[in-house]
């Protein structure tokens, strides 16, 4: 399996996964959402904000990749997110709405890629401004990593409520292989 192939199985590992975290949590209240839970980022409403937050900033930097300019190009007209704790939807059915057309330019942007584009350099600034050049793969595995990482607190903080999702494990959504 080619990169490419791992990243299309993470695209739609991400759209699967916010699926169930977005059903579970639109069990809760808006006051259960907003409560803080001691998470980093506070809340299962400032957690997911978060997420989106980070995507947002990382798919604005990707669209400068001479090979995403057409795939990204929504995402260009997207407001930059001010930091990395602003609520930029504070009720559940206008964040998941925002989510789940955010998952779809994903897995649509990734399929647009090449080998070739994955092998490039991309240079960029962080949110403090410090400029860095790294290899686009390498960022693309971050991009996924990120959300991993922050929606295993979400789990946690939903099954904390009360709220079970369901199995997790990207292992669900890797294809059986036929044995040759």
């Amino acid at each position: 399996m080619n990169l490419k192939n791992h990243f299309e199985l993470l695209a739609t590992y991400n759209q699967w996964m916010n699926s169930k975290v977005y059903e579970a949590a639109a069990q809760l209240s808006a006051d259960e959402l907003a409560k803080d839970r001691g998470a980093f980022f506070g809340s299962i409403l400032g957690t997911l904000n978060h997420i989106l937050v980070g995507d947002t900033i990382w798919l604005k930097r990707f669209a400068n990749h001479p090979s995403c300019k057409d795939s990204l190009r929504e995402i260009t007209t997207l407001d930059n997110p001010t930091s990395l704790n602003q609520i930029l939807f504070g009720d559940i059915a206008r964040l998941t709405e925002h989510r789940t057309w955010l998952d779809w330019q994903i897995i649509h942007w990734i399929s647009e890629l090449t080998e070739d584009d994955l092998a490039v350099t991309l240079s960029y600034h962080n949110t403090k401004g410090i400029p860095a050049s790294k290899r686009f793969s390498s960022l693309v595995l971050h991009f996924f990593n990120h959300q991993t990482h922050h929606r295993g607190q979400v789990s946690t903080l939903l099954s904390q409520a009360g709220v079970d999702i369901g199995a997790t494990d990207l292992l669900v959504q890797i294809p059986e292989e036929s044995q040759a």
